[in-house]
């Protein structure tokens, strides 16, 4: 197993275990078989595992496991404030206490703000008076290293990076994901403040496996790589020296067993100019697929009514690369549950962004053919709903 530093010189593994998708023996968790993955995780060099409040009975039974085979000390556990349901101070201590009695230990090593979507989470989390429960925590040693998790845009992303001398910071990134999101501006200035990162949908929940169209499978095939397209994600992530730990929702030993052998053998810097360009194939066969031929270049941003244009048209091809409802959830997420929402219904069709576009994209037209698809009336209610309980003062 390769290892890379967080920011006080531990070292991580490469290929950190996800938590969230363990299989499962009916409604609950199957103990026996997730204890058999994580343990020939550990065995293999693995001592980064990633939970979170919400993940359903993920913290009690990596606490029972950890327990079990006396190995919390060996490892580093990563959990999550579920600040979306964060009203008072008091919260704080109720949710961080549950964490680590479930957890079955006296401490987190590494506790991120759950879910950020723009700095207005952070700012609410301040008047409740995060800074110095902090400070409180990691003094009396219950927290080690404090961070955040992110769904948003890269400005967004951004805005809380530099408000705060954080650890550790959670991002999803992939080779489909290069512009979005926080995507490698996002990477790349984190790295630069010495901040470690960890990947989050490192193949898009197995998308970028299991919905591969034939063609691009077809272009890896041909390469003579002999990878497999699970490798080839993971290794573009690993060729990076921004990227410290990458997480993996693993739930089969051969899995774990597959993957942890690329972590063994791809070092960053081990992708060659060839490989590069067979990605970059394989990103032009799945992008076949979209509807509006976006780059996320941004040249159209920023819109006079806070229209988040590029986020509209990502997760519109999303729709018809992955599926309706992967393509509304991202929208929901990413773009409806942001402080100030970018709908394309905001749009009073001035054309400024298609002055500035480089791909000739009928903006105004294309926008409220993605709005329509992305908000139907249900997710409209969802939306609405969500932003209230989220927003709430």
């Amino acid at each position: 197993m390769q290892y890379r530093q967080d920011k006080n010189g531990d070292s991580l593994s490469i290929l950190g275990f996800g938590c969230m998708r363990f299989p499962k023996n009916g409604n609950n968790i199957d103990m026996e078989e997730a204890e058999r993955e994580i343990m020939e995780a550990f065995n293999s060099g693995v001592n980064y595992y990633d939970t979170a409040y919400l993940y359903p009975g993920s913290e009690a039974a990596i606490g029972e496991i950890f327990e079990k085979n006396g190995i919390r000390d060996k490892i580093r556990i990563a959990t999550k404030l579920p600040q979306y349901l964060v009203s008072n101070h008091a919260a704080l201590d109720k949710y961080f206490n549950e964490e680590l009695t479930r957890l079955r230990t006296d401490y987190v090593d590494y506790y991120l703000m759950h879910h950020l979507t723009d700095i207005a989470m952070w700012e609410k989390l301040k008047k409740v008076g995060i800074i110095d429960w902090i400070k409180e925590k990691k003094s009396g040693g219950q927290i080690r290293n404090i961070g955040f998790s992110y769904h948003g845009t890269t400005e967004g992303f951004l805005k809380i990076l530099n408000d705060y001398d954080w650890d550790i910071c959670q991002i999803q990134y992939n080779y489909l994901d290069v512009n979005t999101q926080a995507g490698v501006d996002g990477l790349k200035a984190a790295a630069a403040k010495g901040i470690p990162v960890v990947i989050m949908e490192p193949l898009r929940g197995g998308k970028l496996v299991n919905m591969l169209p034939d063609p691009a499978r077809k272009i890896m095939q041909e390469s003579g790589r002999n990878w497999s397209p699970a490798e080839w994600g993971l290794r573009w992530l690993y060729d990076q020296p921004e990227v410290t730990v990458v997480l993996s929702g693993m739930n089969s030993v051969e899995m774990v067993r597959e993957n942890c052998h690329t972590a063994d053998t791809a070092p960053a810097g081990h992708f060659t100019e060839d490989d590069h360009r067979v990605l970059a194939k394989v990103t032009e066969k799945i992008k076949e697929r979209e509807k509006v031929g976006c780059t996320g270049c941004r040249y159209c941003m920023p819109c006079p009514k806070g229209v988040d244009i590029p986020g509209a048209f990502r997760c519109y091809n999303a729709m018809f690369i992955e599926s309706k409802s992967d393509g509304r959830f991202q929208y929901a997420q990413t773009v409806g549950l942001t402080k100030e929402p970018g709908f394309p219904s905001q749009c009073i069709e001035c054309g400024k962004c298609e002055m500035h576009c480089p791909q000739n994209i009928p903006i105004r037209e294309k926008l409220k053919e993605a709005d329509k698809a992305l908000r139907p009336l249900p997710y409209k209610i969802g939306i609405a709903i969500a932003r209230k309980l989220m927003f709430r003062k």
